[in-house]
């Protein structure tokens, strides 16, 4: 698996060459994972079908017993990811943010994702 590495503002790195891509180690899984799950559904013009369904599964009313397990499915669909060794994730109802916390067995290992916190819809 080979994925570029985002610079610490999230954008795509550049210019260094080979040294500017994860390849086949944890940490490439991870950024996968971290990306897909910042991906709103219907946001991505090639195909609104992509993403992950923060508005009506995780977000939205009455949502709170399909929350982890739309979350838990969608990290494990992602390529690269075996299995799923810790999970936890938190709600605060007054910003409506999200966070997700998860350590993933990776077909190269062992990979830490860090708090992905999602507070609002891009606009």
């Amino acid at each position: 698996m080979k994925y570029r590495k985002l610079t610490a503002t999230g954008d795509y790195s550049f210019g260094k060459g080979l040294s500017q891509f994860w390849i086949d180690v944890p940490d490439a899984v991870a950024q996968a994972v971290t990306t897909r799950l910042k991906l709103w559904q219907g946001t991505w013009f090639l195909d609104t079908t992509v993403g992950m369904p923060w508005d009506t599964k995780v977000l939205g009313f009455f949502t709170g017993n399909v929350r982890d397990p739309t979350i838990r499915a969608y990290i494990s669909s992602t390529q690269g990811v075996l299995d799923i060794y810790q999970y936890s994730s938190s709600l605060n109802r007054n910003t409506r943010a999200y966070a997700v916390s998860a350590s993933l067995v990776t077909s190269y290992g062992l990979a830490v994702l860090d708090e992905v916190i999602l507070e609002s819809q891009p606009q």
